[in-house]
């Protein structure tokens, strides 16, 4: 009797002190520190404007300019490594669907590299996976973006030097230590270390974003590099970084057996898809029984008020793709972390995400999104 009466006080003192500590994470973790806050999140700069008219190709210097003139909180972007070591914003690593060229771009110089198509499918959008050319008759306006005359694949110190005040979320698509090291290298020249996010679902990459080491000394710092024989210690903590994917799992698991509360984090974002919209990318009829229970059960788990509730207050910032709708420059110099919601582009999707409590959202629509924050 004594042995179950012990097992029962016990359970019943961690579920309370779970419960109490999931509510009020403030009494075991500090806060952490954030220099912005980003509730308009533009994915690839964001393709399309005006409804159903697409104004910008996605990361083209034109989107993030079209972004930025509207409002958006932050950019979303992706980096891949040339062959003569350039970093250039591409989503791709095979340029196929967007240039037209079966090549990667790891094979050829940055001079070398070809323009966009003039029509690009939008990836989040009823449709947008058809690529080019198909009969129009088939396929909606939303579909497709069409760019003016940027069709230019940008390096990503232009983008930096054009937009020195916009936070930027970077996506390093590929597990290359000389890409994170060129990156890193970036941020720092351009002192940006408080207005970039950076990481990637493979958990190898986000290790190896924390773990980077400046061998080769910034501009503008005046400290000799570390030597070579020094033990190598973890990368600047001022740069936060995004969970990867067997993180999310790891957070999810420690939040259903309630260990979150007790679990330090170092990942400042948190950055999940909506798993619903799943429905609204293809024809939901294809999807068989199982498919749909599996969207569903993925969409109850992670979808959840009380864990962005925790997260944001402990001082992490819950991120959703969506649209902007503070004013440019807003800057908050501390607070929870962020959880952000990818990738919406409907009305419906923007009030479910804000409801639940996501700090912002990601969009490919920036202007549909700013008319809703409006």
């Amino acid at each position: 009797m004594s042995a179950a009466v012990y097992v029962l006080s016990t359970l019943t003192g961690y579920l309370l002190t779970s419960a109490l500590l999931l509510k009020c994470p403030g009494l075991l973790h500090r806060r952490k520190r954030r220099t912005f806050v980003s509730r308009h999140i533009s994915h690839r700069g964001g393709q399309c404007g005006v409804a159903g008219a697409g104004e910008n190709l996605e990361n083209t210097m034109a989107a993030f300019k079209h972004a930025v003139d509207l409002g958006t909180d932050m950019l979303e972007l992706d980096c891949h490594l040339t062959k003569d070591e350039q970093v250039v914003v591409s989503h791709d690593a095979n340029l196929q669907r967007c240039t037209g060229v079966d090549t990667r771009v790891a094979d050829l110089t940055y001079s070398q590299l070809p323009s966009y198509l003039c029509r690009l499918g939008v990836t989040f959008q009823r449709g947008g996976r058809l690529r080019p050319p198909s009969p129009p008759s088939a396929l909606c306006a939303e579909c497709f973006c069409e760019g003016g005359g940027d069709t230019r694949i940008p390096l990503l110190r232009e983008v930096f030097e054009a937009f020195p005040n916009t936070p930027i979320n970077i996506d390093i698509k590929v597990n290359n230590d000389t890409l994170i090291k060129k990156v890193s290298e970036l941020v720092v020249s351009y002192d940006r270390e408080h207005l970039t996010v950076w990481g990637n679902s493979s958990s190898q990459i986000v290790r190896k974003c924390y773990r980077e080491v400046r061998l080769a000394t910034p501009t503008r710092r005046a400290a000799p590099p570390p030597p070579l024989t020094s033990a190598l210690p973890p990368q600047n903590p001022s740069i936060p970084l995004l969970f990867s994917l067997p993180r999310v799992l790891q957070l999810l698991g420690l939040f259903y057996t309630g260990l979150l509360p007790f679990v330090p984090l170092k990942e400042q974002f948190l950055e999940i898809p909506m798993p619903s919209i799943v429905s609204k990318l293809g024809d939901p009829d294809r999807l068989n029984r199982g498919q749909r229970l599996l969207v569903w059960l993925a969409d109850a788990l992670l979808m959840r008020k009380s864990l962005f509730k925790h997260l944001t207050e402990r001082g992490i910032q819950v991120r959703r793709w969506a649209g902007p709708r503070t004013r440019p420059g807003s800057i908050c110099v501390s607070g929870p972390f962020q959880v952000y919601v990818w990738v919406l582009n409907d009305e419906e999707d923007f009030r479910r995400a804000f409801d639940l409590g996501a700090t912002g959202v990601m969009t490919d629509f920036p202007s549909r999104l700013k008319d809703f924050m409006d």
